[in-house]
């Protein structure tokens, strides 16, 4: 493993871009190698809770950032239109030199908002979406032109521009289970999550040990014949209270060939999101 990303809210105090911006840039003063957002339309800490755009959130980070990659991890594909997130990721790909990571799945099944706005419950149907959505995105992504005629969505006959530099597809989906894993294979990496007996997915309880990711990555293999150029990307919690456990932990994952560590920061007062970002990744 050579990649630490660091995940944070959309919403609560986080729902300020400018702060956003300032941990996006304190976590690349630290290392980090990415920052990520989770993706809510309105963010589930609390009722009502306050909740940013995460591509204006994201352009602004990448305004205050050089190196960092920045990304969703992950956008509910049903609740996208496709052509309208290409142009959005691609947009961000420029603005921020080809720094962008799309994370992509059928959509949290907590997420409320699916419900209050009227969107797909089912989640067959928001698979469907999510691999039209998929079949579509990498088509308008290839710099030719594209058309496409499925169940939910066409393209007729388009050229996008400009090419984005380069946006690697996560796709984010649950473990165990073969189809997120599949799915994933066909792409550039995979975000497994794995719910706990809480039925959350960011503690410690609910995390994938290296028996886990090897396992993931012999589907994947399978699947696609190499796991040449493929990420797995794998933590999503907070940070253990022991830093020496943790440490352990992640070296464990990344010898059974995960590619990415991702420590999540829980939503805090604004000076709790700056000390806590302005920390370094606990590499092994």
């Amino acid at each position: 493993m050579t990649s630490f990303g660091l995940e944070l809210p959309c919403g609560a105090a986080c729902a300020d871009p400018r702060l956003l911006a300032e941990l996006a840039r304190r976590a690349e003063d630290a290392g980090w190698d990415g920052v990520f957002l989770e993706d809510y339309l309105v963010y589930n800490a609390e009722p009502d809770c306050p909740t940013a755009d995460v591509w204006v959130a994201l352009a602004a980070m990448a305004g205050a950032t050089d190196t960092v990659r920045l990304g969703t991890t992950v956008t509910g594909g049903a609740r996208h239109l496709p052509w309208e997130l290409a142009r959005r990721v691609s947009t961000l790909d420029q603005l921020s030199g080809g720094r962008v990571v799309l994370g992509l799945g059928v959509g949290d099944p907590n997420d409320d908002a699916y419900r209050r706005f009227g969107g797909v419950s089912d989640p067959r149907v928001r698979a469907s979406l999510l691999d039209e959505s998929l079949e579509i995105l990498v088509g308008l992504f290839g710099g030719k032109r594209f058309s496409f005629a499925g169940e939910h969505f066409r393209v007729d006959d388009v050229l996008f521009q400009p090419v984005p530099v380069s946006v690697p597809l996560w796709i984010g989906g649950g473990w165990p289970g073969r189809a997120a894993v599949t799915r994933a294979a066909r792409h550039d990496g995979f975000l497994p999550y794995r719910r706990s007996a809480t039925n959350r997915y960011a503690d410690a309880a609910s995390e994938l040990s290296a028996g886990d990711v090897a396992e993931i990555l012999s589907r994947v293999r399978a699947d696609r014949g190499s796991i040449e150029g493929f990420d797995l990307i794998v933590g999503g919690r907070r940070r253990r209270a022991d830093w020496s456990a943790e440490r352990l932990h992640v070296a464990a994952v990344a010898e059974a060939g995960a590619t990415w560590w991702m420590e999540w920061l829980p939503p805090g007062t604004p000076d709790e999101m700056r000390a806590a970002a302005s920390q370094a990744p606990l590499r092994p």
